[in-house]
């Protein structure tokens, strides 16, 4: 039986794939006398390993100067797990400043809504209870002076000095008696919402430094490993994103991504079938699946060791999910043959 290739340029590659197809198949089986099929056409392509993730730059979301980037290459992080900090004395410091202003605040409003301290309540009602006493005696000197009046044996000089303190402690107690009033009267609506939005604005002056606080903690969006480390302690990041500190992905699985000549797009479907080699591990081939189709053509970005190699080609990229059990490095470089079927 002869095979058919449906892309006879590359007719090397798929002789490889032949024998490749056979050994896979035979993997973690005991050999035997029949023979194993093997599909008779296939694309090739070049692709790299990558996590399921893909590689995520993590960059911080402030400019500043990092001051501590704990993690190298290989550890493992968690999704929201500090992996770097940046110098944060003067962000620390506002925060504590606006946590003091936000108590200052709420003593005011406490103040405004319990009214006078126990002790002023108490000295209030004291001077109302002396400026009483004072009017009980005033109106028995001038009773006194009156009676005196009455039988000609007292002066008018007395008799008015009498009335007049009267009336003094009269105003007296008068006052007294407002004073205790207003020490024990509730808040004003108005002092109320005053000293409620003044509570207000020290709390949301103290979110917003606690906001810019909480950015020079650098944390991971994923739970993974860290790929690649970037920058160290010392070095000057922005929140523009062209200053990245780590690499992290989800290496739980793995999947490739590979760029299939405009050519043959047309051939490839969701599902379909390939296997995976790379010169690094010699004989040994890995399973995959087509799980992502793109949808935008693009320039090659996976080039072989080939002098001669064409580097103006179109492609699209497609993803495919690696068998469960396969372990590659991220950004591997492998070929990629995805099986298509026996041509009509």
């Amino acid at each position: 039986m002869h095979c058919h290739f449906a892309l006879p340029r590359r007719l090397a590659i798929l002789l490889l794939l032949a024998a490749s197809l056979v050994l896979a198949a035979g993997v973690g089986a005991a050999p035997t006398d029949m023979p194993v099929p093997i599909p008779r056409t296939a694309i090739a392509a070049l692709g790299r390993v990558e996590p399921i993730s893909e590689e995520i730059r993590i960059a911080a979301a402030m400019t500043g100067r990092l001051a501590d980037v704990p993690l190298e290459e290989g550890d493992p992080v968690q999704k929201g797990q500090v992996v770097a900090t940046l110098e944060n004395a003067d962000h620390l410091a506002r925060v504590r400043a606006a946590e003091a202003n936000v108590a200052i605040a709420q003593a005011g409003l406490d103040r405004v809504i319990n009214g006078a301290r126990p002790a002023e309540r108490a000295e209030a009602a004291a001077a109302v209870r002396e400026a009483e006493a004072l009017l009980v005696r005033a109106e028995r000197e001038l009773n006194r002076q009156q009676g005196l009046a009455e039988k000609r044996l007292g002066s008018g000089q007395d008799l008015d000095n009498a009335t007049s303190e009267q009336d003094v402690a009269r105003a007296r107690l008068a006052r007294a008696r407002e004073h205790l009033a207003v020490v024990d009267a509730l808040a004003r609506e108005d002092e109320r919402a005053k000293a409620e939005a003044e509570v207000a604005l020290a709390e949301a002056r103290l979110a917003e430094f606690q906001a810019i606080y909480q950015k020079s903690f650098v944390r991971s969006p994923i739970d993974g490993v860290v790929l690649r480390r970037i920058r160290r302690a010392g070095e000057q990041v922005t929140e523009l994103g062209d200053t990245p500190i780590l690499a992290v992905g989800d290496i739980s699985r793995l999947r490739v991504r590979a760029e299939v000549d405009e050519a043959d797009i047309s051939l490839v479907r969701l599902g379909q079938q390939a296997l995976i080699q790379a010169d690094a591990y010699e004989d040994r081939r890995f399973r995959g699946q087509v799980a992502r189709i793109g949808n935008l053509m693009g320039r090659k970005r996976v080039l072989s060791e080939d002098p001669g190699e064409r580097q103006d080609t179109r492609v699209l990229e497609v993803l495919l999910d690696l068998e469960a059990d396969a372990r590659l490095p991220a950004g591997l470089r492998v070929d990629v043959f995805i099986e298509i079927g026996d041509p009509e």
